[in-house]
């Protein structure tokens, strides 16, 4: 992959200046709806839907889960179904471009982004008026609730769950790779990278790997526009952390391979010195990536729901301790 990299970056002053595509929401033409397996937005747009019902005749809390990056709503199947036995309803929608959505593969735009997650929760409180509503992003998914939270600063939202925030902003990257990202997302955008030779393990769940990889509707290759549009995403996730003044639990796994932890404790560094009492920062030391996946992912399923019902400190499993002794630390 790499030479292919330096032969694209060489042959860069022969190639027409292009600007990355973004593939944004068109004008609003039908009314927004909230089916059985789809999320309608205004635009028309069908976007997949996956609900886990409680059986429970009380529902107490409801969670609207947002995916990372080349992912989809399944990302929540294990957590959804834990939740649904302890009187909590949640939902998660293939956002644009990713899943089963139209135009797979293409960048919707931040602005989109936000756009469809707001038209969402206000479907989702129209079905449980009385009761309270929490939005869980993972990854990229996390970077796009603190996008929505703070622009919006939603008064339907009872408080937000950031697994493995996508903060990784180009201040923290070296400047070989900005340098990289910008040229290749100008010269040629709609070439495609794989994870090929890229030796980072995202979970220790093997199955739930092996099982990702056969996955058709996890995305293989990505579009450098695509990876161009994320880091605008995470620029604005990252310069963000003094915005957030809602309820908030923040997860993160010592042993994430793919945010890496100098600018994720810089950004729960700068999050925890807002002084927000509402704030809660936990960290995992066996955590990988795919927090809500990983073999232990039980224990942060126990502290989410701990979290949502109680809002109180320390954790069941006491990462927010751990949190406090570890971050303003020299990281090694």
């Amino acid at each position: 992959m790499l030479k292919k990299l330096v032969l694209v970056f060489l042959l860069t002053t022969h190639i027409v200046a292009c600007v990355p595509g973004i593939h944004s929401s068109g004008p609003a033409i039908a009314k927004a709806q909230l089916l059985t397996n789809v999320f309608i937005t205004p635009d028309g747009s069908y976007l997949p839907l996956k609900s886990w019902n409680t059986p429970l005749p009380e529902t107490k809390s409801v969670i609207i889960a947002v995916h990372g990056f080349n992912d989809y709503s399944n990302f929540f199947q294990q957590a959804g179904t834990y939740f649904s036995q302890h009187q909590t309803q949640s939902y998660a929608y293939d956002q644009r471009g990713f899943g089963g959505s139209a135009n797979r593969g293409l960048w919707a735009g931040i602005n989109t982004y936000i756009a469809d997650l707001d038209c969402f929760i206000q479907l989702v409180k129209l079905r449980h008026p009385d009761v309270p509503i929490y939005l869980l992003g993972q990854s990229m998914g996390a970077a796009i609730v603190i996008a929505t939270m703070t622009q919006s600063n939603h008064q339907l939202v009872n408080g937000i769950i950031l697994a493995a925030p996508a903060v990784w902003a180009r201040q923290t990257m070296p400047w070989y790779q900005n340098t990289l990202l910008w040229t290749l997302s100008h010269t040629v955008p709609w070439m495609t990278l794989t994870g090929e030779g890229i030796e980072i393990m995202p979970s220790d769940n093997i199955k739930v790997l092996q099982a990702l990889s056969k996955d058709p509707l996890v995305i293989k290759e990505t579009r450098i526009e695509s990876i161009y549009g994320l880091a605008n995403l995470m620029d604005q996730a990252y310069s963000s952390a003094g915005l957030i003044t809602d309820n908030a639990l923040l997860l993160y796994g010592e042993k994430d391979e793919v945010i890496p932890k100098q600018p994720t404790y810089q950004f729960l560094n700068n999050l925890a010195n807002t002084s927000d009492s509402r704030i809660t920062i936990a960290l995992y030391k066996n955590g990988y990536h795919m927090l809500l996946r990983d073999l232990d992912a039980a224990i942060l399923w126990n502290d989410i729901y701990f979290w949502i019902n109680t809002f109180a400190t320390p954790l069941p499993s006491g990462a927010d301790i751990r949190a406090q002794q570890i971050l303003n630390q020299p990281i090694e």
